[in-house]
């Protein structure tokens, strides 16, 4: 499988606890359950995007610092690639910033919110094996989707986020948690950040990183969904 990572941010070297950027975290998320995968990157936030969707058997997009409103010289085009990919069908998922440019660019909306640390899943999809009913990741975001595209459905939600996963069409998925945020990683981000959500609430979601999540199963989803599982 040919995936082309759409980058809207790098993170390498911004914390020093966790060098690891999205290549590597997505690499190591999506690599177990796709023995051939082999990407291309493309830097979104500087302008480089595929020349037409068919350059990839099919996409991924990383979160970002910035908000899909904000008033950027490549959130425009980003948003009308994806749009050519809705019409052509092509797979895409979207995690944390990406989830959030799917609803912008086809007609949701996106605003203010806050993260938690819990994902409840209440519609399961053929994809979704092993099916769980509620399932933990790392969330870290200042926005969220308020409402969905035309053909979008909410498939989990939680206490702070009602659309925490969701698909549009048959071939778009977007996820507000990060699946491919290791402990380390996400741990020096909730420090880097900890001036801006308090200390209770940076100790609070902290500790919550000691609790196990359910990266592997949603990674093992992203990668069937991907793979054309939705079809």
């Amino acid at each position: 499988m040919h995936i082309g990572l759409l980058e809207c941010d790098h993170v390498e070297g911004r914390v020093p606890d966790a060098p690891a950027g999205y290549r590597e975290m997505f690499a190591a998320l999506l690599g177990p359950h796709a023995p051939r995968l082999r990407f291309t990157y493309f830097d979104a936030c500087h302008g480089d995007l595929p020349d037409a969707p068919q350059a990839c058997d099919a996409y991924v997009c990383t979160g970002s610092k910035h908000s899909v409103y904000d008033r950027l010289d490549w959130i425009g085009p980003l948003a009308d690639f994806l749009r050519r990919l809705h019409r052509g069908r092509r797979p895409y998922v979207g995690v944390c910033f990406g989830h959030q440019m799917l609803a912008h660019a086809l007609g949701g909306e996106v605003a203010r919110g806050a993260g938690v640390h819990e994902m409840g899943v209440h519609r399961t999809e053929p994809w979704m094996r092993p099916a769980l009913g509620k399932c933990r990741l790392q969330y870290i975001h200042k926005d969220q989707v308020t409402r969905l595209p035309a053909d979008g459905v909410a498939l989990a939600r939680s206490a702070h986020c009602e659309v925490a996963m969701c698909r549009v069409g048959a071939s778009m998925l977007g996820i507000e948690g990060h699946p491919e945020f290791t402990v380390p990683y996400g741990a020096a981000l909730i420090r880097l950040r900890s001036a801006d959500i308090g200390a209770a609430r940076a100790r609070a979601a902290l500790d919550s990183l000691a609790e196990p999540t359910d990266a592997a199963v949603v990674g093992r989803w992203v990668a069937a969904f991907l793979a054309g599982g939705a079809a």
